[in-house]
């Protein structure tokens, strides 16, 4: 392997940071010129997850500002990460999912000519509006890479079926799955934050616990209007407590809030950092979530999810009863959510159908095994 190839891994969302550092820290290790880049599409949430996993980016572009159109943010990523591109040489970048960043670094990087390699490659709904923008930005991706490491055979499969050529496709598992292993290691050596001796001192957990998540565009208006109906009445069950971590789009927050504030049993709380994020999970009797990391990392702790999407990339959580779609309707939330809760103590731990926490080894095995070849 020639040690002075450089890769420039790019992130801009609290997503990317927690799936992207296992990947990270593997190329640190394997004697690569690793660089890590941060657009900062999200800045607080993303810095949360740097600091946790002790990270310092070579490259912060500081693009977030309030309210940007996707367009704007689109036209902002592109200049900054070109100014990378014209002032060094970078032999490799690597990208993951379905971002504004990832997709249009993906893109700069073609004009350069620069290889790109795709983490968390073919995931599908081909359906272009949901989710929104993300469906688009992920096969956009697909079309731009050279490198493909989907996390599933069905992503494969996706691939394959779009034409592209086999090999350059390697089946990794999920880099979540890693970083959760990383993350539930240090939880279990006594780590705590401030957050989860907070809500220790603020809610019962004996109670059956619901972590609740929202943040898809497709859902804001009628469909968070729903759920929060949703919630008002599993509420009303005395043995069970709601934390829902709102997220800080105002389309979310001006809904949540107005409708479930000072309601029994419903702990409305800021976003919680990552680690305070994984110890709820593992708290948790249910996830009522929109989330697609969500669906990857509860498997791992044997927690069942309510995905409020109509459609999901993510179906082998599906196939394997560890997710169940229930969109947006209220009936069906309520009723599945008291059939889970009802037959808790027969939830059990099952493998976790996103990976056993070897992704990011993969990942680079698959690139020193192509420099040994040339």
């Amino acid at each position: 392997m020639n040690n002075k190839k450089t890769v420039l891994i790019c992130i801009g969302t609290r997503p990317e940071a927690i799936k992207m550092a296992p990947v990270y820290f593997a190329f640190l290790k394997s004697g690569y010129n690793t660089k890590l880049c941060v657009t900062a599409q999200h800045r607080d949430l993303l810095d949360q997850v740097l600091q946790f996993f002790k990270i310092k980016p070579d490259f912060d572009l500081d693009l977030m500002t309030p309210n940007q159109s996707l367009n704007k943010l689109s036209s902002r990523i592109l200049d900054g990460i070109d100014g990378i591109f014209s002032t060094h040489k970078i032999d490799l970048v690597l990208v993951h999912g379905d971002t504004t960043t990832s997709s249009v670094i993906a893109l700069a990087a073609f004009n350069r000519k620069i290889k790109v390699g795709h983490v968390e490659a073919g995931l599908r709904t081909y359906n272009k509006y949901a989710p929104f923008p993300e469906e688009i930005n992920r096969q956009l991706t697909g079309r731009l890479a050279d490198y493909h490491f989907a996390p599933g055979v069905n992503a494969k499969q996706n691939l394959v079926n779009e034409g592209v050529n086999d090999n350059t496709i390697l089946v990794t598992g999920n880099t979540v799955i890693d970083a959760l292993h990383i993350a539930s290691g240090i939880l279990d050596s006594g780590f705590k934050t401030d957050m989860i001796d907070q809500l220790i001192k603020t809610i019962d957990f004996n109670k059956k616990i619901i972590l609740v998540t929202g943040h898809r565009r497709e859902n804001f208006g009628e469909g968070f209007e729903s759920i929060c109906d949703a919630l008002e009445a599993l509420s009303e069950d005395s043995d069970v407590e709601l934390i829902f971590p709102v997220h800080l789009n105002p389309n979310v927050q001006d809904v949540v809030y107005k409708r479930l504030s000072n309601l029994k049993n419903i702990h409305l709380i800021a976003p919680l950092d990552y680690p305070t994020f994984i110890w709820v999970m593992k708290q948790s009797h249910l996830i009522i979530s929109d989330s697609g990391g969500v669906q990857e990392e509860a498997p791992t702790f044997g927690v069942p999810v309510l995905v409020t999407r109509t459609v999901t990339e993510r179906e082998e959580g599906v196939n394997a009863g560890c997710s169940f779609l229930v969109g947006t309707n209220q009936d069906l939330i309520i009723t599945k959510a008291k059939d889970i809760l009802c037959n808790s103590s027969q939830n059990q731990k099952i493998s976790n159908p996103y990976g056993d926490g070897d992704a990011s080894k993969k990942i680079v095995d698959f690139f020193e095994y192509q420099d040994d070849r040339k």
